[in-house]
């Protein structure tokens, strides 16, 4: 399209936008409004960009908070869950492409609405198997909920004495979904859906604002004319000549082909960008999987329940990444950190955030006592896992199931799997407690007292437990902050050690790394090497292998921490590569600056002798620190 072409069209533009009938007016106060009106409409923008960001938030935190409920629910083991969980980054890989690509040539408040659309639709769909699939089913010794009946637990799995009669009550009482179990019960699960349905729905409202909006927003009339537009203007407004103009385009579509390999060999042959890239990557496989398992690991170790371990991760740790990341970016800005200095900075923060992670490992709480699992039936440690090793002398004559959780605590505060197992003879229920006695194999450890007693539920950690749990939280919310202080320095590392021209494909191949080489993966081996740790496993109506009734609490800790700082120290180490890179490189071209500089100053000497005054307009193609500007 020639000049005339263009000039054509912006004065089209620009009398198509005045009001018909006063022009006098119109040349007054149109400016001030299509200011006011551009500035009106990119608060909207913004605002509405920001809700969408809080919607994803909101549904990507939840899946996170959910992992044990789904697990418990669908009876899955945590390999599977890791699976369900790195499926949100492949769905992101899957329109990735097409979005980066389209989306500049369409219509982008449309785009960002659909995807609102897409993601609220696929939030809704993940509530959907609550709905769709039979009622949940705990295993649970509950023949009669409310009855004072004394009833055989070791009769009733043993010799089937009861008549048909009180075993189809026993069922019916069961289908009536007559809950019988607490919150703090390790079968507990809660209303896990309902946070997707108002995730869902958020999802969906955040959709609206961007159906309002245009194409594009109108630059104001004052920068029109102006020949250097600020990085703003030039941002919001769309150049639409080049979509008039179908040849150039695809002229500009073949030479971006051709340029996408030279690209992509000159971004990877940036050894800092490389380095970087590989530390970040290793770090991420490192904190998603932290994260995941996070919940899972409270619950386990520390004997807390599912929702306070939620609560108090929201509540605390979440706010301590949130102001690390503030903190990090405010440090950058008031001391004008250089390149070099964001490095260090970035590296500093991993070093003393690992450390501090580190000291996790004396904080653990110990196996709870259960029978034929973590301890003898007659009290003494260890025991030597195998597989008869839930049976003994005390219940040989019961016949129990060795595939059942229902777990019964002792008044020796010792954990049976099932009533059965701790030979209890007799049992009474009122409401959601249920009392078992004459228990052989509760006698045969018991206390001085000589108490063969129990009660429906697993017995409670030790008493220095819960204190360790608060030492735990001080230090993961220090640790929290201090790694997330260097997000911003490491940010803009990345942004500075590319070419300008190549930033965003930059970016987006280490976004692209990052999603399939950490968030996919992550959260998959994590959940396989968690699963080793498991001493009793849950099992399915049909026979398979459900979800993992009982930890090993030291294994878990071992795995869960050490898999997490070994990860973290392999990116340690290529930090530290980066480190040295980018100091090598900064010498490098300070003693070529040096040389080049102590030249051009010869050079000017030889010039102002033996030159004639004219010689002055002969200016140098070097200014300080351009081989230093990046």
């Amino acid at each position: 399209m020639d000049t005339s072409s263009k000039e054509n069209i912006q004065l089209f533009c620009k009398s198509s936008m005045q009001p018909v009938g006063r022009p006098s007016l119109t040349t007054e106060y149109s400016p001030s409004k299509e200011k006011q009106q551009c500035c009106g409409e990119l608060k909207v923008f913004l605002g509405a960009l920001s809700f969408v960001y809080f919607a994803k938030a909101l549904a990507e935190g939840y899946l996170k908070s959910t992992i044990t409920q789904i697990e418990r629910r669908f009876d899955i083991p945590s390999s599977l869950v890791g699976v369900i969980d790195g499926s949100f980054e492949i769905g992101n890989l899957l329109v990735i492409t097409f979005v980066s690509y389209f989306g500049a040539k369409l219509h982008r408040p449309k785009i960002i609405g659909t995807g609102c659309l897409i993601m609220g639709v696929g939030t809704l769909l993940i509530a959907m198997p609550q709905f769709f699939m039979q009622q949940y089913r705990y295993e649970k010794y509950s023949p009669f909920s409310n009855s004072t009946l004394s009833i055989s637990p070791c009769l009733l799995e043993s010799d089937n004495q009861l008549p048909i009669s009180i075993i189809e009550k026993s069922q019916s009482k069961r289908s009536d979904d007559h809950i019988t179990i607490t919150p703090k019960d390790p079968q507990w699960v809660g209303a896990w859906w309902l946070g997707y349905l108002i995730a869902g729905i958020v999802s969906l409202l955040a959709a609206v604002p961007f159906w309002c909006l245009p194409k594009s927003l109108p630059r104001p009339r004052s920068r029109e004319d102006s020949n250097s537009s600020s990085e703003k203007s030039k941002f919001i407004m769309d150049d639409r000549t080049d979509y008039q103009t179908p040849h150039g385009e695809k002229s500009k579509i073949m030479e971006m082909a051709r340029d996408f390999l030279p690209s992509l060999k000159n971004i990877f042959g940036n050894p800092l960008y490389l380095l970087y890239l590989c530390a970040s990557t290793v770090q991420f496989n490192s904190l998603f999987g932290m994260v995941t398992y996070k919940p899972k690991y409270i619950e386990q170790q520390y004997g807390q329940s599912a929702s306070k371990a939620n609560f108090v991760i929201g509540l605390i740790n979440i706010p301590a990444v949130a102001l690390g990341i503030f903190s990090g970016g405010i440090v950058m800005k008031k001391f004008r950190i250089s390149l070099y200095g964001a490095a260090k900075l970035y590296l500093g923060s991993s070093v003393l955030g690992y450390l501090l992670f580190l000291s996790l490992f004396a904080l653990g709480c110990e196996n709870s006592d259960v029978a034929g699992l973590t301890i003898s039936y007659q009290g003494t440690k260890p025991v030597s896992y195998h597989e008869r090793a839930l049976f003994s002398d005390c219940n040989s004559r019961c016949k129990c199931s060795e595939t059942k959780w229902e777990p019964v605590c002792g008044d020796n505060g010792i954990t049976y799997a099932s009533a059965c197992l701790a030979g209890c003879q007799t049992s009474t229920s009122n409401g959601q407690t249920m009392m078992f006695y004459n228990c052989t194999c509760v006698g045969i450890a018991a206390s001085k007292s000589g108490n063969s007693s129990g009660v429906m539920g697993r017995c409670q950690k030790d008493n220095g437990c819960p204190k360790m749990f608060l030492y735990f939280l001080v230090v993961s919310v220090i640790t929290s902050y201090t790694l997330s202080l260097g997000g911003i320095p490491g940010y803009i590392l990345l942004l500075r050690c590319i070419k300008p021209q190549l930033k965003s494909f930059a970016l987006g191949i280490y976004t692209l790394a990052i999603r399939v080489l950490a968030g996919i993966p992550a959260p998959v081996y994590f959940g396989i090497l968690i699963d080793t740790s498991c001493l009793k496993w849950g099992f399915k109506r049909c026979g398979s292998r459900g979800s993992c009734r009982l930890y090993d609490s030291n294994a878990f800790r071992h795995i869960y921490l050490g898999l997490t700082v070994m990860l973290g120290t392999v990116s340690i180490f290529l930090s530290i590569a980066v480190l040295f890179t980018l100091k090598k490189n900064c010498v490098s071209k300070h003693r070529s600056f040096r040389t080049k500089r102590e030249g051009t100053m010869v050079s000017t000497t030889i010039r102002k002798e033996n030159c004639t005054t004219g010689d002055h307009l002969l200016q140098p193609n070097y200014w300080p620190g351009k081989e230093t500007q990046l």
